[in-house]
C-alpha cells in the first residue's frame, strides 16, 4: 500500500484518540460511580478502544517513511501501550482478577475476538540502536565458541586399519542379509499364485468388464473430487493451488516491505545529517541576535523592578530556572510569590498534602463504596494529549503533494532547533547577566557582589547519598562476566519460538458462565494475551516500563506440558531480552557457599541490567518456598536463593528492564505466603479447553507435514483428549507421523484413530488437579480479595431479598 493509505490509517487513529482524550478529560470532572459493574463496563470500553488505535498506531509506524512523523507516531504509541497497561491494572483492581471475559463490548463495539489479540510491536527487534546489538553480538559468539568447543569434546578417537575393515564387512554382510531375505520372500509369494489353464474368449470378457468397471470407477471418483474441490473454492474453505506456491502479489510484497525498511534506514539518516546542519547554522546565524535579545529583557526586568521597589532583585537560581522564569506572562509581584512558593516546597512543606492523599489511600474498602469509583490517575494521558496537539496543528491539515518521497520537514527542523538553541545560549546569559547584576548593584547601591550558594536545606539533601548495590566485579569487562556465566550455564540462547507459536482459541462462554457465578477457566488465548501485557510491551519499550504500573516478577503456573517454559523463551524472542537461568536444578553445586551466592546473584543482575532487557527464570520456582524439602532434593539445596533473591529484586528499579519469570508446575507443595511475597503477578495456566484442542491438533498435524482431509475427524479428536496438554500432543503426533507415514498420505490418509494410542500412554490432567489448583489459587492475595468480594455481594443480595420479602409479610 501506498504511504498516503498509512497516512490516512494514523489519521484515523488520532481522531478516534482525541474522543477518548475527551471522555477522559472532560470539561467537567465526573461523580464517582457507585455501580461496580457500571463502573467495570466504562473500563472494558475503555480498554478495547483503546487497544484498536494501539492496533492502527503499529501498523501505520511499521510503515511510514517520514522521519519526523515516526518520531511523533512513536511517542503517541508508547502513549497508548502504556494507557492500555494502566486500564488493565486498574481492570485487576476492581475485579480482582488477571483475566477478564468482554464479549458484549466486542458485541456493542461490532468486532471480532481476533481484535483484542495484543499486537507486538516490530520496532522491539528492528530499532534497536548499537549498542544493544553489538552486546547481543557479543554474546552470540561467546555461544558459538562454547558450541565448538564442546563439539570438539565430543568428537570420537580414530580407527585404526583393521576396526574400519571389521565395521564395512559388518555392514555389508547386514546388506545382503536384507538382500537374501527379500529375494526369498518375493520367490515365496510367487510360488503360492495358483496356475491356471489358459483362458476361454467368455473369461476374456468378464475380464475385460471388470477392468472397465474399475477404470469408469476411478474416473468417476476422480470427477466428484474435483469438482467437491470447486466448490470448497469457492466457498472459501479451500485454496485455489495457483495460490499454493509463492505467487506474485506475495513476491512483490515482500519486495515492496524490503524497500520500505531501506527507504526509513535512508530518510532517518538524511534527517540526522540536516539536524546537525540546521542547528549548526541557525546558531551561527540567529545565536547573536538571540543573546542579545535574552539580555535586553533581562535588562528591561532589573529596571522594573528597581522602579517598582527601589532595589535591584535577586536574579533566580539555575536550579529555579534562572531566566525561563522570568519570561513567562506574569508581573512582578507574581513573580516573587511564585519564587516564594518554591522555597517552600523545597523546604518540605509539602509533607502535611502527601499525609493527606496517604489517609485517602489507607481508606477501606467500605469507605470507597460509600463514596463511589473513581479512576486512578493515569501518567500517560498528558503525553497523549501533547502527541494529539501536535498531530492537529501541523499534521492534519498540511498539505504534502509537493512531498512525494515523504523526505523531511525543514521548518519543523528549524522550529524545534530554536527552542533547543535559545535553551542552550540562555544558561550562558545566565553566568554573564549575573555578574553584570552585581556590578550594577556595586556601582548604583554600594553593595558587594553576592553569592549565589544553594539555600539551607537543599545541599543536605546532595550530601546524603544512597547506598546502593557494592560492585564486586569493578575490575572486569562485560566480555568476561558474559564468558564465565555461559560456562556456568547461567546465560543461555533462547530458542526460537514466538507468541503467535502459542497455540489456542478464544473463552467464547466466559461472560456467560461469570453472568452465572461460575469462574471459567481461562483459555490459552487468554493466557497469550496477559503474558504479552505484563512481560512484552513494558520488556520492549523503556518509556512504557518507566511509567506504566512496575511488575518486577510474574509466575507461571499449571501442569507440565501446557507451554510455561516456550512463553518463557517467546517473550525473551519477541523483545531480543538476554534469558539467564537461575533455576534450582541449574544452579545446584555452583558458587558454594553465602559469598559465592553472592557473587552469583551480583553476576547476574549487574549483566541483566548491562544487556537489557533481560529475563531472569527460575523453573521449579515452588522449589525454593518448600514447605518440606523431599530427601531426594535435600543435595540440591533449593532453597538457596529464598531470602538473597528477595533483597536482590528491591534493586530493580523503573529504568531496569529486567524482569524474573517463574514456572511452577506444583505450586501446592510451596508456602503461599512466600510464594507471593516474591512474585507480584501470579497467571494461571490450566488445560486446554475444547476450541484451543481443536486449534492445536489441525495446526501441530500441519506444522509436522501431516495433511487435514475429511478422513481425519479433529472434532472427535479434540473431545477424546480432554485432559491432555499441548505436550502430551505434540509427542503423540511425532510417533505416529513419521517419514513413512508422510509418505503413504496420499494412498492412506491419517485418521484420528491412530493418534489415540500414542495418546493414551501419557497421564492425562484430571479435574481434580484442575480443581486443587483453582483452589491453590483462591489462597493468593487476589483470590482472597475476589472471594471476598464474592461474598459481600451474596450477602448484599440476601439482604436485599430480605428487605424485599418483610412489608408482604407485614400486609398479610
Amino acid at each position: 500500500m501506498s504511504q498516503r493509505t498509512y497516512n490516512e490509517l494514523w489519521a484515523e487513529a488520532q481522531v478516534e484518540l482525541s474522543r477518548l482524550l475527551v471522555e477522559e478529560i472532560p470539561a467537567v470532572p465526573r461523580q464517582p460511580e457507585k455501580d461496580r459493574v457500571v463502573f467495570f463496563q466504562r473500563l472494558a470500553m475503555l480498554y478495547v478502544r483503546y487497544l484498536q488505535v494501539f492496533r492502527q498506531l503499529e501498523k501505520a509506524y511499521d510503515q511510514v517513511v517520514h522521519p519526523q512523523k515516526r518520531r511523533l507516531l512513536l511517542n503517541v504509541l508508547e502513549g497508548v501501550m502504556g494507557r492500555v497497561l494502566e486500564l488493565k491494572n486498574e481492570m485487576v483492581e476492581k475485579e480482582f482478577c488477571e483475566y477478564h471475559y468482554m464479549d458484549d463490548v466486542l458485541h456493542d463495539l461490532k468486532l471480532t475476538p481476533a481484535e483484542l489479540e495484543i499486537p507486538i510491536p516490530n520496532y522491539f527487534l528492528r530499532d534497536r540502536n548499537g549498542g544493544i546489538l553489538e552486546r547481543t553480538q557479543m554474546l552470540a559468539n561467546i555461544l558459538q565458541t562454547m558450541e565448538t568447543t564442546v563439539t570438539q569434546k565430543r568428537v570420537a578417537k580414530a580407527m585404526t586399519q583393521e576396526e574400519a575393515i571389521r565395521v564395512v564387512q559388518v555392514a555389508e554382510r547386514a546388506r545382503q542379509g536384507r538382500l537374501r531375505a527379500a529375494l526369498n520372500e518375493a520367490s515365496r509369494r510367487l510360488s503360492k499364485i495358483p496356475r491356471t489353464e489358459d483362458p476361454t474368449p467368455a473369461d476374456m470378457a468378464q475380464a475385460a468388464v471388470r477392468i472397465q468397471k474399475v477404470w469408469r470407477g476411478y474416473l468417476e471418483r476422480k470427477k466428484t473430487a474435483a469438482v467437491r474441490n470447486e466448490d470448497m473454492i469457492f466457498l472459501g474453505m479451500a485454496l485455489h493451488p495457483k495460490y499454493q506456491e509463492p505467487c506474485k502479489a506475495i513476491i512483490t510484497a515482500q519486495a515492496n516491505e524490503a524497500s520500505t525498511r531501506n527507504k526509513q534506514k535512508e530518510h532517518e539518516e538524511e534527517y540526522q545529517k540536516s539536524v546537525v546542519a540546521i542547528t549548526n547554522h541557525l546558531r551561527e546565524l540567529e545565536g547573536q541576535d538571540i543573546a542579545e535579545n535574552i539580555k535586553e529583557q533581562i535588562r528591561q526586568w532589573f529596571l522594573e523592578c528597581r522602579n517598582l521597589t527601589g532595589n535591584f532583585p535577586d536574579f533566580p537560581d539555575e536550579d529555579e530556572g534562572g531566566s525561563a522564569v522570568l519570561f513567562a506572562e506574569k508581573d512582578y509581584q507574581q513573580l516573587i510569590e511564585e519564587l516564594a512558593e518554591m522555597e517552600e516546597e523545597a523546604s518540605g512543606k509539602k509533607k502535611d498534602d502527601k499525609k493527606k492523599e496517604e489517609a485517602k489511600k489507607s481508606k477501606g474498602k467500605d469507605a470507597e463504596e460509600d463514596e463511589g469509583l473513581m479512576m486512578l490517575p493515569s501518567a500517560f494521558l498528558a503525553d497523549l494529549e501533547v502527541g494529539n496537539k501536535a498531530f492537529a496543528d501541523f499534521w492534519e491539515t498540511r498539505s504534502e503533494y509537493k512531498n512525494f518521497n515523504q523526505r523531511h520537514e525543514v521548518e519543523l527542523i528549524k522550529e524545534e532547533k530554536r527552542v533547543d538553541i535559545q535553551e542552550e545560549i540562555r544558561v550562558k546569559v545566565d553566568v554573564e547577566m549575573r555578574v553584570e547584576l552585581a556590578d550594577w548593584r556595586l556601582a548604583v547601591e554600594k553593595v558587594p557582589p553576592k553569592v549565589y550558594a544553594k539555600k539551607k536545606g537543599k545541599g543536605k539533601k546532595d550530601k546524603k547519598k544512597k547506598k546502593g548495590e557494592k560492585d564486586l566485579t569493578a575490575d572486569r569487562t562485560l566480555e568476561s562476566l558474559c564468558q564465565e556465566m555461559v560456562e556456568q550455564g547461567l546465560l543461555k540462547q533462547a530458542n526460537d519460538v514466538r507468541m503467535r507459536d502459542y497455540l489456542g482459541d478464544f473463552n467464547y462462554l466466559g461472560t456467560t458462565l461469570r453472568q452465572n457465578d461460575i469462574e471459567p477457566m481461562p483459555s490459552m488465548s487468554d493466557v497469550r494475551q496477559i503474558v504479552s501485557l505484563y512481560a512484552i510491551l513494558p520488556l520492549g519499550s523503556h518509556v512504557v516500563h518507566e511509567k506504566a504500573p512496575l511488575t518486577k516478577a510474574i509466575l507461571l503456573a499449571g501442569p507440565s506440558g501446557v507451554g510455561k517454559k516456550m512463553l518463557v523463551h517467546a517473550v525473551c524472542q519477541e523483545t531480543g531480552a538476554t534469558l539467564f537461568d537461575l533455576s534450582p536444578l541449574n544452579i545446584a553445586g555452583k558458587y558454594p557457599g553465602k559469598s559465592g551466592l553472592t557473587m552469583m546473584l551480583h553476576l547476574v543482575f549487574k549483566v541483566a541490567r548491562l544487556m537489557q532487557p533481560s529475563v531472569i527464570w527460575i523453573d521449579g520456582a515452588e522449589k525454593m518456598f518448600y514447605k518440606k524439602v523431599p530427601k531426594e532434593e535435600r543435595a540440591l539445596e533449593p532453597k538457596r536463593l529464598k531470602k538473597d533473591l528477595a533483597k536482590s529484586l528491591k534493586l530493580i528499579k523503573e529504568e531496569d528492564r529486567v524482569l524474573i519469570i517463574g514456572t511452577a508446575k506444583d505450586p501446592i507443595s510451596a508456602d503461599i505466603k512466600s510464594l507471593c511475597k516474591l512474585y507480584s503477578k501470579i497467571i494461571l495456566i490450566p488445560r486446554p479447553d475444547y476450541g484451543s484442542r481443536y486449534v492445536l491438533w489441525k495446526q501441530l498435524i500441519q506444522k509436522h507435514g501431516g495433511k487435514i482431509t475429511t478422513a481425519l475427524d479433529l472434532s472427535s479428536l479434540a473431545k477424546i483428549s480432554d485432559g491432555y496438554t499441548p505436550g502430551h500432543m505434540i509427542q503423540a503426533i511425532q510417533t505416529v507421523i513419521t517419514k513413512r507415514r508422510l509418505l503413504l498420505q496420499e494412498k492412506r490418509p491419517l485418521t484420528a484413530v491412530e493418534f489415540v494410542a500414542p495418546l493414551a500412554r501419557f497421564t492425562p490432567v484430571f479435574q481434580a488437579e484442575e480443581e486443587a489448583l483453582k483452589k491453590w489459587y483462591a489462597k493468593t492475595p487476589l483470590g482472597k480479595k475476589r472471594s471476598k468480594a464474592a461474598a459481600e455481594r451474596e450477602e448484599a443480595l440476601q439482604a436485599q431479598a430480605k428487605g424485599k420479602g418483610a412489608p408482604k409479610k407485614g400486609k398479610k
